[in-house]
């Protein structure tokens, strides 16, 4: 019996069958991926996407929050451009590290798994990202000031901690990799 394949836009099966298996895996990550990526990582370059940029602007109520006081994490969004890190994936590591993708990005199919091309130093190279259509339930939309001071000081997730030390955390990640964010250096300026 032959097993069917999802064309579902979300499935790790389509982005197994996308990916090919003849080679590695490029993945981009432009916040908690860079300073905590949880698979196995060959090689790590400084990258740009165009089209798209990092946006704290995704409801969580599981990660950085609860259903009941929902905490914020990063969306790649349409628009403008994003500098981040490509991580490269040897071939023999990539099921797994799809696995453990799946299993941290994926668990409510929040996100969109996307192929983008990111500038790097070295090249170009074709990259897994997750992406955040602006007409999910999950995206905020606009936030006050008076929003953000609220969720920074007290929204914390079961399985992840604080939204406002995971924004630190990727603030520092990016400043290491000489990433300067004015928009999210301008949020965190609100917590102190």
């Amino acid at each position: 019996m032959r097993q069917q394949v999802s064309d579902d836009p979300q499935s790790i099966e389509r982005i197994r069958r996308e990916w090919g298996g003849v080679g590695d895996l490029w993945v981009f990550g432009y916040a908690s991926l860079i300073w905590r990526p949880d698979i196995a990582v060959a090689e790590r370059r400084l990258a740009t996407v165009r089209g798209w940029h990092r946006a704290l602007k995704m409801w969580s109520r599981i990660n950085r929050g609860t259903p009941e006081r929902p905490g914020l994490v990063f969306a790649l969004l349409n628009g403008g451009s994003c500098q981040g890190v490509t991580m490269r994936v040897p071939k023999n590591e990539v099921p797994a590290a799809l696995q453990s993708l799946w299993a941290r990005e994926m668990p409510s199919k929040v996100y969109l798994p996307r192929w983008l091309n990111c500038a790097t130093p070295e090249g170009t190279v074709r990259a897994l990202t997750f992406i955040l259509p602006r007409s999910h339930p999950n995206y905020t939309g606009p936030l006050s000031d008076d929003q953000y001071r609220t969720i920074f000081a007290d929204r914390v997730g079961g399985r992840y901690g604080h939204t406002l030390e995971y924004a630190q955390s990727t603030l520092a990640s990016l400043r290491e990799w000489g990433i300067r964010d004015l928009a999210l250096e301008r949020l965190l300026s609100l917590a102190d």
